[in-house]
């Protein structure tokens, strides 16, 4: 067994983002360069099968890690409301990037692309108003509650998470605010300027509910028990996780439903539950994975990734989806996309391998997203 210091202990968190930069390659690779036949083919619907876990693992993954921050501000007796600040201006930066990341878009695809990409609701705007949304959160747990906090924080993470998830469905169909501006509406339910909400946008409803489920489980592993029965308690969690799925499968072929309009892949709470289930079980093996030394022999090409996540996400969209493409869009089999697959993976963990090798702010100007005792460099 590897010696259980903070880094390996907190690895397996870049090693779930690692797994979720892999998915996410593959997800966008086949989806923006499978044409003809191919579109019709198993590989692109188990392709974008594992394209539903990307996003939810990130935004997991990122509320985990705001609250192992939190934590450490927490044992310094930094007061609430400069925690508060603090982690809502990092919430805010992010917010600004994915702003930034979409100007760039814009202006590298400038003739063909439509001025309302400007506003498009990409997962690294709800990352950054989740985080501001957590950091209100702490400060109302920490202002209100002067024992007990790990408790209070667990329950008010996952009773706001369930709290947006219930509210999904009625927010995207039979309460939509029509009465907001669409750039508006679209961050509550991804209407975008489409008219209807759109199912490949990220609005608050139903994505930042697994940001703060991750914000419960964060704040959970924090605790002084848990730290000395980890094993016990990630066991327990991929427990948990199985029950869930199951308690979501069942839900769902209930033949009574809530809800007026019902949409399983996309708003349901049971197909949340679902996914947050098999989150917890990710974790768990992952978590596993990581402890018994296999995830780190020697290179991790995951951990790697998981490092450098923000960076290789922003890069490999624009040769794979933008206009510098490494293949033509929409018109190759699936044994050429896979090749190209291989070459964006390869190039994508050369620069991961770059730039945990880069010194200096500029290098580090993302890394509070994760544990400090994780980040490399």
């Amino acid at each position: 067994m590897p010696t259980d210091s903070p880094r390996s202990r907190l690895a397996y968190i870049d090693w779930m983002r690692g797994l979720a930069c892999v998915l996410m390659f593959q997800t966008h690779c086949y989806d923006s360069w499978l044409g003809g036949a191919a579109r019709q083919s198993k590989v692109l619907m188990y392709s974008q099968l594992g394209g539903t876990f990307p996003a939810p693992l990130f935004l997991f993954l990122a509320g985990i890690s705001f609250a192992l921050v939190t934590g450490k501000l927490r044992d310094k007796n930094v007061p609430p409301a400069e925690i508060a600040t603090t982690t809502i201006r990092r919430g805010a930066e992010i917010f600004g990037l994915g702003l930034l990341f979409r100007l760039q878009e814009f202006l590298i695809a400038l003739g063909w692309a439509p001025w309302s990409d400007l506003l498009r609701v990409d997962v690294l705007n709800t990352i950054g108003l989740s985080m501001m949304f957590m950091g209100i959160l702490c400060w109302l747990v920490l202002s209100l509650y002067r024992r007990s906090q790990t408790r209070a924080f667990v329950l008010a993470a996952l009773g706001t998470a369930l709290l947006i998830s219930l509210l999904t469905p009625p927010l995207w169909t039979t309460w939509r605010p029509h009465w907001l501006p669409w750039p508006l509406e679209s961050y509550i339910n991804g209407v975008h300027n489409l008219g209807t909400p759109q199912a490949w946008l990220f609005p608050i409803f139903p994505w930042t509910a697994f940001a703060f489920a991750g914000l419960a489980v964060g704040f959970l592993l924090q605790n002084a028990w848990t730290r000395s029965h980890e094993v016990q308690v990630f066991v327990s969690l991929g427990a948990m996780g199985i029950a869930l799925v199951e308690l979501g499968r069942w839900l769902d072929r209930r033949p009574q439903q809530f809800y007026a309009v019902y949409d399983y892949w996309h708003t349901s709470p049971n197909f949340f539950i679902v996914r947050l289930g098999l989150l917890l079980v990710i974790l768990c093996g992952s978590y596993a994975w990581v402890r018994s030394g296999a995830g780190q022999w020697g290179f991790s090409p995951l951990i790697l990734l998981g490092q450098a996540s923000l960076l290789v996400y922003w890069v490999h969209i624009e040769f794979v989806y933008g206009r510098f493409s490494i293949l033509p869009k929409r018109a190759i089999n699936a044994r050429t996309a896979s090749l190209g697959l291989m070459i964006i993976f390869l190039t994508m963990l050369a620069l991961a391998w770059a730039r945990t090798r880069m010194k200096g702010r500029g290098a580090q100007a993302f890394a509070w997203l994760r544990p400090r005792s994780v980040s490399a460099g």
